[in-house]
């Protein structure tokens, strides 16, 4: 009996790109062994070194494998090599053309604090209690960072009358989509769901608002609230626990999302999905491509090996094996292991202090 096959793009990229995605894969792989699945990896280039050897942060060839695959993985793009280009490309250029090539408007980014971790956390023991999963699904096409540009005709800062505005505009098309994703996220967590927005100010928060309160009804099994932005992002910081999944937009996205991750602790573990439609998804780790410590065997892969069981859940389905892996962190994490950067030398075992490939093979040899 032939085994069912996924075809998975990988996007090392720039940095520490290549050191954990190659460890995710071997993730994948040992997953492949254990539940008879056949992972065909197809490696594309994007960012700075798809620049340096293709003349071009995203390649028509790297479109065309990835809108050809089940899902795609990426490591992480950009570093100071690629500041100083003039012609208008930059790495961070090829993120943003894979997420609209791909028609990707949902970005699923958890915000997790694992209680073997809380020390990684800025927040007291008793705000955070054993832990935090939050989820914060944010509008990723949409509002003021694609809306209308404008300037004043004279455009001239030393001048006091001189202007600038980017317009936040949303269709109901486009905060419906948004707000579902959360919903049917919400039904596979804790079936709690708060939208945020900024209604008793801003015109395009009203109309978040008016469609939330229609479609919430189609979501009855989920408890819903809302909050405005700032006290939002007050709460955070206050009692993030209360929190399940929070949707909004861009703009407010981006923030929360920021502020999310220094509340769980070290970036090194956080993984996320951009969505569209389909099931076609682009995972990543939310970090950067720490390019003064790539190939060093330095860098947290656990974030992109993190990533795998989102690939795993939204784009193939498989549930049972994604959980598989995050058992098999929660493992290594409980043996004690960690890499330097969630590394606590008052509290941990230095000789339990690893690098990327072994802590990469602890998860693989932990698998179930």
């Amino acid at each position: 009996m032939s085994k069912k096959t996924f075809n998975i793009v990988t996007l090392p990229g720039d940095g520490i790109g290549p050191d954990i995605v190659g460890e995710a894969v071997k993730v994948m792989k040992r997953i492949g062994e254990i539940y008879g699945y056949e992972f065909n990896i197809i490696e594309k280039r994007m960012g700075g070194i798809a620049i340096d050897v293709d003349g071009t942060s995203l390649p028509q060839d790297t479109i065309d494998a990835a809108l050809a695959s089940d899902a795609v993985l990426l490591g992480a793009v950009g570093g100071p090599k690629w500041d100083h280009l003039t012609n208008g490309d930059r790495p961070e250029k090829g993120l943003l053309g894979i997420r609209g090539a791909l028609k990707l408007y949902a970005n699923l980014r958890p915000a997790v604090l694992y209680p073997q971790l809380k020390h990684t956390s800025p927040l007291k023991e008793e705000i955070i209690g054993d832990g935090l999963d939050i989820l914060v699904v944010r509008e990723l096409t949409g509002g003021m960072y694609f809306g209308e540009k404008a300037n004043s005709p004279a455009y001239d800062t030393t001048k006091p009358d001189t202007w600038a505005s980017d317009l936040e505009k949303y269709s109901v098309f486009e905060v419906e989509r948004i707000l579902r994703k959360g919903f049917e996220a919400a039904r596979k967590r804790n079936k709690k769901l708060c939208c945020v927005h900024k209604a008793n100010v801003l015109e395009s928060s009203r109309l978040w608002r008016s469609v939330f309160e229609r479609v919430k009804l189609e979501y009855t099994d989920v408890e819903t609230s809302e909050l405005y932005v700032d006290n939002a992002a007050m709460q955070l910081v206050r009692n993030p626990r209360q929190f399940d999944v929070i949707v909004t937009s861009n703009i407010f996205g981006d923030i929360l999302t920021d502020e999310a991750s220094q509340v769980a602790g070290s970036i090194g573990m956080l993984a996320s999905a951009s969505l569209g439609d389909g099931t076609l998804g682009l995972y990543e780790p939310i970090h950067g491509s720490a390019p003064d410590i790539a190939g060093k065997n330095l860098a947290n892969p656990l974030a992109t090996i993190l990533s795998v069981p989102m690939l795993f859940r939204y784009s193939l389905g498989l549930d049972k094996e994604a959980k598989a892996i995050e058992d098999a962190v929660n493992e290594v994490l409980n043996a004690g292991y960690r890499t330097g950067d969630i590394f606590n030398k008052e509290k941990d075992d230095p000789s339990k202090k690893v690098g990327t490939k072994e802590m990469g093979a602890l998860v693989v040899a932990a698998l179930k």
